[in-house]
């Protein structure tokens, strides 16, 4: 700063003012100003940020924390959260705690030491203690949680109606006259499970279908989100030999149908010709199979984007020191609908 003050021929206070864009900047000429911008773009001046926020208090840097980042579900709802973060000039810090409960403490941590101004939590496959995030409501940082539906008054959480969801697939099947279908459950562990299911149950109800529990299968407690693939196939030959027709698969989710599809094609049935099969999540991979995968969309772009925006209000109310309280959202699914389902022969 005091280079570009003497590149400029002002004291080193206004130069300070016009960089700094202090509220005293509006006093200055525009001709000074333009000096000064001339001065230091020409010395290729950069604030010092780690001054500037020591002296302010911001550091305007969001911590990222996600339970295993090479889970399809993660991409989509990174880049929505990047978006909107780029947008707002925040600079998101990004940590993967590879579903190990010492990792996430250890990142949540240094995110800490750092002084992250807020968190978001990119939930899937990893139990989240509630108790190990109640450091953030002493310290008064805005937590957002997505992919998990929280019940607390210090962390906001965003996901998709679950039960919904499960509720259109099942209907789209049985439009299609679709009346012996398996299912491949979610892991008990996983939150997601239970709210599908009861979709599954519900709609069943509703219209007097039978679920035979000799065509339902659970996919096996795991902390990695790749083993739903091999689960999958597993599961449907396990289905296959029971020796029960069935005429549709609904699996928990995509990677699980992929799985499903799979192991239909080496018992030698064709999908959708013989066995019509859905997914759930909508990752990318899934208009690009073959054959390409009816499912039902999470708009996981949209939710990152939003959980962003969620955690930016909450900053914003710090700074202006009003109180916040956690908001709990729930969005809408879509059915997705593509190759891999037929009307019943």
């Amino acid at each position: 700063m005091r280079d570009v003050a003497k590149e400029s021929g002002f004291s080193s206070a206004t130069v300070s003012i016009i960089l700094n864009n202090a509220p005293l900047a509006r006093y200055i000429s525009a001709p000074t100003r333009l000096r000064i911008e001339k001065a230091a773009k020409k010395l290729g001046y950069r604030p010092n940020v780690i001054a500037r926020s020591l002296r302010s208090k911001r550091n305007h840097m969001i911590g990222i924390m996600v339970f295993d980042i090479t889970d399809p579900f993660c991409t989509p709802i990174l880049r929505g959260i990047e978006n909107a973060l780029y947008q707002a000039s925040y600079l998101p810090i990004l940590t993967d705690v590879h579903n190990q409960r010492s990792r996430l403490e250890r990142d949540l941590e240094m995110l800490l030491d750092r002084r992250v101004e807020g968190l978001i939590f990119v939930a899937n496959w990893l139990f989240v203690d509630i108790n190990l995030l109640a450091d953030l409501e002493k310290r008064n940082i805005p937590a957002v949680m997505i992919g998990r539906e929280l019940r607390t008054d210090s962390i906001s959480s965003i996901m998709v109606d679950n039960e919904a969801g499960a509720r259109l697939a099942l209907e789209h099947l049985h439009a299609f006259g679709h009346r012996k279908i398996a299912f491949i459950r979610g892991p008990k562990m996983l939150a997601d499970t239970a709210p599908r299911w009861r979709g599954i149950r519900s709609f069943a109800r509703s219209v007097r279908m039978e679920i035979d529990p000799r065509l339902v299968a659970d996919l096996p407690d795991s902390f990695d989100p790749m083993s739903s693939f091999e689960g999958g196939y597993k599961l449907t030959e396990e289905l296959l030999k029971r020796k029960r027709r069935f005429t549709a698969l609904m699996a928990f989710d995509d990677l699980t149908a992929f799985g499903a599809i799979r192991a239909l094609a080496r018992a030698g049935i064709r999908t959708p010709e013989q066995c019509s099969v859905t997914g759930f999540d909508d990752v990318a991979p899934a208009a690009l199979s073959v054959p390409s995968l009816t499912t039902v969309r999470q708009p996981l772009e949209g939710m990152g984007a939003t959980a962003a925006g969620m955690v930016l209000e909450g900053i914003n109310a710090v700074t202006e020191k009003r109180e916040f309280t956690a908001v709990h959202r729930k969005v809408a699914p879509e059915l997705v609908v593509r190759e891999s389902t037929r009307p019943a022969s």
